[in-house]
């Protein structure tokens, strides 16, 4: 068996990610991947006042894996789109409506970006970071499990401030920006509690494939 088969086959979303959290209560989180196994998409995950957490996803294929992945309560199959630019984001995703103003590169992105990309995007680099992300940035992880006996990890890349919203939610104001707070619940790990944008990189491992037992053998012959 191969160091690849036993380790599960890795799979590169190479992007950027907007957390942000709004006056009504709802929290979003925009995931933006011009590069990906299935080439560009865009994907919404909210968590409503209520505690209802949604995935606003393009193709079932996308919503399979990131339901497979991270924890929801409601599916949502419709058009996901991501406009960005240096002055604002815009986001069009089924009952969403969402314009984002990120701000300049901030103190943490400039440190970020000292780090060399081969080294940021290693699993050893993610756990070195995950300790000093926990003290920093309250809920934020690097590594962790993840849904259906994965494991994932993240590589930031560089870091801005989100300095405004405007968004509506099948036509309703969600009022203007707000901290991420409470944390959201999708998954082992939360995005930062002041609203932001971040350049990621994140790496998913799947199960190790195990080969069939010599018994299991026995039986098909």
């Amino acid at each position: 068996m191969s160091a690849a088969t036993r380790r599960g086959r890795r799979l590169r979303f190479d992007g950027w990610i907007a957390g942000v959290g709004t006056a009504s209560g709802t929290r979003l989180v925009v995931g933006y991947w011009p590069r990906s196994p299935w080439g560009a998409f865009a994907d919404v995950m909210a968590e409503h006042p209520d505690g209802q957490r949604e995935l606003l996803a393009p193709t079932p294929r996308v919503a399979d894996f990131v339901a497979s992945t991270y924890t929801f309560d409601t599916v949502t199959h419709c058009p996901v789109t991501v406009t960005p630019s240096a002055t604002a984001w815009r986001v069009t995703a089924g009952p969403l409506r969402l314009t984002l103003t990120p701000g300049r590169r901030d103190l943490l992105g400039h440190v970020l970006r000292t780090v060399p990309r081969r080294v940021a995007v290693e699993p050893a680099w993610a756990a070195a970071c995950d300790l000093p992300a926990r003290w920093l940035m309250s809920g934020v992880r690097t590594r962790g499990s993840a849904g259906g006996g994965r494991r994932e990890w993240y590589a930031a890349l560089d870091h801005h401030r989100v300095t405004a919203v405007d968004a509506t939610w099948d036509g309703a104001g969600l009022g203007p920006l707000r901290a991420v707070d409470p944390p959201v619940r999708f998954g082992f790990g939360s995005v930062p509690r002041g609203p932001s944008l971040t350049r990621v990189v994140s790496t998913v491992e799947l199960p190790p494939e195990h080969p069939p037992s010599a018994q299991n053998l026995n039986r098909s012959t």
